[in-house]
């Protein structure tokens, strides 16, 4: 793990590999293991780094931020590694920040892999989904609301449930009230007016299964980016990167310019 301080906080990152800078980025409550096993094959092409956002992980836990701060963690450390262009993966959550660092950033973002993405909220997916279900998930921790919630959410549970669990192993759990804190930092967010200004060739991939950022609203998000491509999974809901590992593999590595060898 490294560590370095971005507007006053302690931001946990690895990296492994060489080649062309990828950054990946995680999911709401998630850390940087999510990613350790497509990072296990991207390694072999990339200089992939793994950042935890601020709130998550082994990065500073502060009682409250905005999506916006997240944003701007992504690009000073994009600065501070001194990284003049970038590939930048995002899942979910991630894909939000990433969409944010991609219109601030513009040609310096050279390739963006938007998955189970969305372009504007009212509130997080998460919290919108506990909403719509509240008859069945009212009164009830955060943790069994997404247990109960995950046959909303994804369509092969087990490997979902595998990964969490591993992913969970390697960072110190995160209280109720950071939970919140991450929840809140997705409030009423909408980069609609904006994608038009991203310069980068994106690929945007959603899970038919996915009720938390169904794909009619990733498709959206595609069609109002420039150089967009949509693709949706037809056996995979809110993580196709764990739901159809491979698949998703040889989409990214083809869309990034790289032949799958293993």
């Amino acid at each position: 793990m490294l560590t370095t301080t971005i507007h006053s906080h302690k931001m946990a990152f690895s990296e492994k590999g060489s080649g062309p800078p990828l950054l990946v980025l995680h999911g709401l409550t998630g850390n940087r293991h999510m990613f350790d096993e497509e990072t296990r094959i991207l390694k072999k092409y990339f200089r992939v780094i793994a950042p935890d956002f601020r709130g998550h992980g082994d990065s500073d836990r502060p009682s409250s931020y905005t999506l916006d701060d997240l944003i701007e963690d992504i690009v000073a450390l994009i600065d501070y590694l001194e990284l003049p262009t970038v590939y930048l993966l995002g899942v979910s959550m991630g894909s939000y920040v990433a969409q944010g660092v991609a219109i601030r950033l513009g040609d310096r973002v050279e390739r963006l892999v938007l998955v189970a993405t969305k372009s504007t909220g009212k509130t997080s997916a998460m919290q919108a989904l506990f909403e719509k279900h509240g008859d069945e998930l009212n009164g009830l921790s955060h943790n069994a609301k997404l247990l109960k919630a995950s046959k909303y959410m994804y369509h092969d549970l087990q490997a979902v449930g595998k990964w969490s669990k591993e992913a969970a192993k390697k960072s110190e759990p995160m209280s109720a009230e950071q939970i919140e804190a991450a929840n809140q930092a997705l409030t009423e967010f909408d980069f609609t007016p904006d994608l038009s200004k991203i310069t980068a060739e994106t690929l945007v991939i959603s899970g038919d299964h996915d009720q938390l950022n169904p794909p009619e609203e990733a498709r959206e998000t595609a069609r109002l980016i420039p150089h967009a491509t949509f693709a949706e999974f037809n056996q995979s809901g809110h993580a196709p990167n764990v739901e159809q590992r491979m698949l998703f593999l040889d989409f990214v590595l083809e869309f990034l310019g790289v032949e799958r060898t293993t």
